[in-house]
This record gives C-alpha cells, structure tokens and sequence, in this order.
C-alpha cells in the first residue's frame, strides 16, 4: 500500500480531542468505568461530540468475540459482564444531561443471548432514571437469535440500528463471521416486531465496492424497511486493518444521498466523516422519529 492512499485529503482532517467538556467526560467514564465506541474503535468525531457532551456508551466490556477487517475494537477472550453497568450509564446519562442517547456493544458471541439482555437491562435504566431521553441502539445480530433480538425490542428503544458495514460480495474479508442476508433479516425482524419503531443500518465505502453495488445495498436495505441509512468514509485504524482502497469525494457521498432519498429513506446521512452514531440525535429529529426531543 503506498503512502499516498494513507494521507487523508483535507475533507477528513479533523481537530485533536480537547477542551473542558472533553476532559470532563473522560473522567465520567473512567469514575464509572464505562467504555464508549467513541474511544474503543478511535473514531475521528471523538473531540467534536465530547466537546458537545454526547458519546456513544458501549457495553459488555471492550472485548469482542469476533476479528472483524475494520474495526479497532480489540478482539479476544471477553470480559466479566458487569451486571451493574445498565444503572452506571443510566446514572452517567444523567450527569450528562442527554435528550438522546445511543448505547452499542462489542459482539458476545459465547452468551447464550449475545448479550440482548443487558441491552434491554441499559433501556429499563435508562428510562427509570431519563424519562425524557430518547435511546437508540446499535446492536451485534445476536448470531440470528430471533428470540434474543426480542428481548431487546420489548425494552422499546426509540431507534433500533444494525449496521450492514459493507456491501455483499465484500462481507467474508471485511465481516468474516457475519452473513450479509442475516444482517438484512435482523432489521427485517425488528420493524416486525415494532412496526413503529424506526429501524436505521450504516455502511462504510473505499472498501473496493463499485457504485452499482452500492446501489443494490441501498435497494436492500430499504426491501427489508429500514427508515435511516448512514453512509460514511472507511478510515484504517492501523496497518493490521484493511486497507483503504481509495478515498470517496464528498461529491460522491451527495450523489448516495440523493439516490437514497429517491429510495424511500426518512432519513440519508451521507458524508466523509459520517458514522452510525455522529450527530445520531440530529438524524433522528430528520427522520421526525416520534420520541425524540426536538430541542
């Protein structure tokens, strides 16, 4: 890989983390010994959102159980699961003051239910304690678990996300031990079972996928009646990830944007530095989501 794909154009360059409000909640989450995805999976948003007091609460430890091609989240022998943590972020929810919170995890693929019940554990909490806050989750697929995913959806969190990552023909190099069509079938699944509930899935690009496929991973996300789709750019971690293949223009992510719209979306957040969570509260208020605060 030659140096040149490697140095970011200027539409990626992002400020370093910073400032009071950074500080603050770093020590938050240490006191409480809360991880956040922000800081586990280095997202380039980390300074703007902790500057702006949101953060995405990742549960069940910061060990996953699977070795995805992308993603910075250590991969190993997982952590004890702490059965206090549902009321630790509930309590750090509060101290923050957040209208709309996102809580996500790492997969747990040697429990029974993935880890769905401490997910639906996070909303009770979170409710008891937030009642005015909207929750919107971002979970693993529970290895196909329908009865696991339930779980998670009679808590009713306001937005249930699953991210497709990438399109299909590159799923067994980026996703190794996920399957493109039990991803689909997850969101599929959990509009059924709360028809009300707004469904959202993100996707990255400069992963080597070709535009009619990524065409053809909009028309099926939108088959299986997903409301909100985020589309952002493929960042490499470090030299032991993937590879970046090239760099979409911004002019690009507006063309997706648009095609997405065309499709049926409530909601496309299409962008270089756009990730699942980044301005999720923002996206919800776009996608008239019933639940969500609007100031």
């Amino acid at each position: 890989m030659s140096s040149t794909i490697e140095r970011r154009p200027d539409w990626l360059k992002v400020r370093a983390p910073s400032g009071e409000n950074y500080e603050e909640l770093k020590r938050l989450m240490r006191s409480k010994a809360l991880h956040t995805v922000c800081e586990e999976a280095r997202c380039p948003n980390m300074g703007e959102c902790w500057a702006h007091r949101t953060a995405t609460f990742m549960i069940l430890g910061s060990v996953c159980t699977r070795s995805c091609g992308f993603c910075a989240v250590a991969t190993g022998r997982p952590m004890t699961v702490d059965w206090e943590e549902p009321r630790h972020v509930a309590e750090a929810v509060t101290q923050m003051g957040l209208r709309h919170v996102v809580v996500t995890s790492v997969n747990r693929d040697e429990m029974q239910d993935g880890g769905a019940s401490l997910f639906a554990a996070t909303i009770r909490w979170i409710r008891r304690l937030n009642p005015e806050t909207s929750i919107e989750v971002l979970t693993p697929d529970f290895k196909g678990n329908r009865a696991a995913l339930q779980v998670v959806i009679d808590a009713k969190p306001s937005i249930f996300n699953h991210n497709i990552e990438t399109i299909s023909r590159l799923y067994r190099r980026v996703r190794p031990q996920a399957i493109y069509q039990r991803t689909l079938d997850v969101l599929a699944w959990a509009k059924a079972m709360r028809p009300e509930m707004p469904t959202k899935s993100g996707f990255m690009l400069g992963l080597g996928e070709e535009r009619a496929e990524v065409i053809t991973l909009l028309e099926d996300l939108r088959a299986h009646n997903v409301d909100i789709v985020t589309i952002g750019q493929y960042l490499r971690p470090s030299f032991d990830h993937l590879p970046i293949e090239r760099y979409v223009t911004p002019a690009e992510f507006r063309d997706y944007a648009e095609i997405g719209k065309a499709l049926g979306f409530r909601h496309v957040e299409s962008g270089p530095l756009v990730r699942s969570s980044y301005h999720a509260w923002d996206q919800a208020k776009a996608a008239d989501v019933a639940d969500v605060p609007k100031a």
